[in-house]
């Protein structure tokens, strides 16, 4: 069972394209049994029709937040087997890394594979400007820190993304915001799970208006949290 969770907000523009490719993307990997939920995360447009027409399944969270749109995606889920991803729904990740992404698990040969735009980078597939100088210093620090605390291999905190279920019912995920990202990947990291990086294509938003690295001031916002949630994860506790 694959699940593909796409948190929204304000995205109707952009929808029926990532949807589409999306759905090319699964069918191309004959994965027969499949879900993709789109998380209307408080839109104040038509983000919930577009992509129900599309063919998402769409849950509604009106409180705002990265993270809570995740959760509430989540309790949705009714089985506890197969494997989750997740993915933006500004067009800027490519579905047609989608094989890639979940190669590793189907191989059992991790369970947590996270899409890289840096490694994409140094392979000149990501366009020029998509990932600001903010961007690239927040991950640049945040990669450190995990590197640094649990000696992984670490280069970004992209937002695509896949993990075994069985694997992320054992991360207690419960971060509401932007910091969704670095704890799953921090306390993956501390529960030793097997974590593997791959590059993938990356590009400018195909519509709409970013929500975090569109102003300078979102951007060190989703930083602050960020670091935040890293610090907060040092004392995590399993099962506490």
């Amino acid at each position: 069972m694959l699940t593909v969770i796409i948190p929204a907000h304000n995205e109707e523009t952009t929808l029926p394209l990532v949807i589409s490719g999306l759905l090319q993307a699964i069918k191309s990997l004959e994965i027969q049994t499949f879900k993709v939920i789109v998380v209307d995360n408080a839109s104040t447009d038509n983000t919930a029709e577009v992509a129900q027409n599309a063919g998402a399944t769409v849950v509604h969270e009106p409180h705002m937040g990265y993270g809570s749109a995740c959760l509430a995606a989540l309790k949705t889920l009714e089985s506890h087997e197969g494997w989750v991803c997740f993915m933006d729904g500004d067009g800027a990740d490519d579905p047609q890394d989608l094989a890639a992404l979940l190669a590793p698990l189907r191989q059992n040969q991790a369970d947590l594979v996270l899409g890289s735009r840096l490694l994409g980078q140094r392979r000149g597939w990501v366009e020029k400007g998509a990932l600001t100088s903010v961007q690239h210093f927040g991950n640049w620090l945040s990669a450190l820190l995990l590197r640094w605390t649990w000696n992984i291999e670490a280069t970004d905190l992209g937002p695509f993304r896949a993990v075994n279920q069985q694997s992320l019912l054992k991360l207690e995920m419960d971060d509401r915001n932007y910091g969704w990202t670095i704890q799953m990947q921090a306390r993956a990291a501390r529960l030793g799970l097997r974590i593997v990086e791959i590059p993938v294509h990356y590009r400018h938003r195909q519509g709409g208006v970013s929500k975090i690295s569109g102003t300078v001031k979102g951007s060190f916002e989703a930083g602050r949290i960020i670091l935040k949630t890293y610090f907060s994860s040092l004392f995590w506790k399993p099962g506490a």
